[in-house]
């Protein structure tokens, strides 16, 4: 089949770093290995990565002050002349919306590339998607990785909020089927734009099972390049440093940690606004020396970095709507490492308390440390733990999430020509 994705959200730039970015990828890729033939439409292709075995269409938001005002004047919103920059930036990606249809389907003229279906990655202020599958008359499988509006009123600001929510209710309804990563983005979905909603599948993030199974060969030679021998037990945090990731909660337990436990290490890896802080941290505190924070790495070498870990630790924040699916820790459950993580949302489901992994009270740094030290304790159970965790992943890789979604599209398109 020919899929046409769409990926119109400028923060995630298709080769970038971010576990979203790591998604596009990976689907796209597992795609391209069961024979489909994919053309990317982005805002934003960035850099730091391969590209996935697929035609990258990029198309840039373009911030032009006259756009932005011949937006403002076409909705009607008086400038208050101080300079508005969360207002700005969404009415720069309304300008954006309006002619991306014609530049999607000028690009596809010029490729002679005919979609069977559009698979589009949710946006705010993105409407083009669905007047793309009207155009092409091709079902359009909407995915959703989080409740998009209120997430950008939280952390970073919404000027058009009312505007917003209307376009994401009409996004979801008039998609063939949404694929939801998880139950509570499912629940957000259906409360945004029932009755009108199509099938809402959740399916959690994949991943590249024999990518991270092969990866143990690696083990001995990044913990050497580390300076760290056999004998030592190390905690790891992969992923981004962000606020709700809640690393400083894991260094603290770490510091904790190593004064019963001196041959305990810690190794976060990735990069993030709170990565500074951590560093520096790190350098004052008697446990500076156990700590490795190496930052950025190529998604590629992220298994053998989780291979040379003993126990992962995932230590979020409680959250009233917990509605990630963290790829960080479907990744290390493939790698065969045990997962210690707050009792939240979807965690709650990939791991299996006890078998694959320990979960603990939320923002309890007590019972977080009473759960890692179980595990540093005796390295029969963790042993155990990984080879139940890397069989927890079975039918898990990305292959799986590309299937049941083909069949939905496919299962569409015969039910429009029944």
């Amino acid at each position: 089949m020919k899929i046409l994705y769409l990926n119109f959200d400028r923060g995630i730039p298709v080769l970038g770093d971010k576990g979203a970015s790591v998604h596009v990828r990976e689907f796209v890729r597992a795609a391209a290995d069961l024979g489909h033939e994919v053309l990317i439409a982005c805002t934003r292709r960035g850099e730091g990565n391969a590209p996935p075995p697929a035609a990258i269409a990029e198309f840039p938001i373009d911030d032009a002050p006259p756009l932005i005002e011949a937006e403002r004047r076409s909705l009607g919103i008086e400038d208050r002349g101080d300079g508005e920059p969360i207002l700005r930036r969404e009415l720069a990606r309304l300008a954006h919306d309006q002619s991306l249809a014609a530049l999607v389907l000028a690009s596809l003229a010029a490729r002679d590339f005919r979609p069977d279906f559009i698979y589009e990655r949710h946006a705010l202020f993105s409407s083009a998607g669905a007047g793309l599958a009207a155009r092409l008359e091709c079902p359009r499988i909407l995915e959703v990785n989080a409740p998009l509006a209120d997430e950008q009123k939280a952390y970073r600001g919404l000027a058009l909020e009312a505007l917003a929510r209307r376009m994401e209710a009409a996004s979801f309804g008039s998609a063939t089927a949404v694929v939801a990563v998880s139950e509570r983005v499912a629940a957000y979905v259906r409360a945004v734009a029932a009755p009108s909603a199509g099938s809402v599948l959740v399916i959690p993030n994949g991943v590249d099972l024999g990518r991270f199974a092969a990866a143990d060969a690696s083990r001995e030679r990044v913990r050497s390049h580390l300076g760290w021998g056999p004998e030592a037990c190390v905690l790891g945090f992969v992923g981004s440093f962000k606020p709700w990731h809640g690393t400083e909660t894991l260094f603290d337990v770490y510091e904790r940690l190593v004064t019963t436990h001196p041959a305990v290490r810690l190794l976060g890896v990735g990069d993030g606004p709170a990565l500074a802080d951590l560093r520096a941290r790190a350098a004052r505190s008697p446990a500076g020396p156990g700590v490795a924070l190496v930052g950025r790495v190529p998604h590629v070498d992220i298994p053998a970095w989780t291979a040379a870990i003993d126990v992962v630790v995932a230590p979020y924040h409680a959250a009233g709507n917990f509605y990630f699916s963290p790829l960080k820790v479907v990744e290390a459950l493939a790698g065969g490492r045990p997962v210690v993580a707050p009792r939240l949302g979807q965690l709650g489901d990939l791991i299996e308390h006890g078998r694959t992994g320990l979960l603990y009270s939320p923002d309890d740094a007590e019972d977080c440390r009473r759960a890692i030290a179980r595990l540093v304790d005796d390295p029969a159970l963790r042993l155990e733990m990984g080879r139940a965790a890397r069989a927890s992943t079975a039918g898990r890789g990305w292959d799986e999430v590309v299937r049941t979604v083909t069949r939905s599209a496919l299962d569409a398109t015969i039910g429009a020509a029944a």
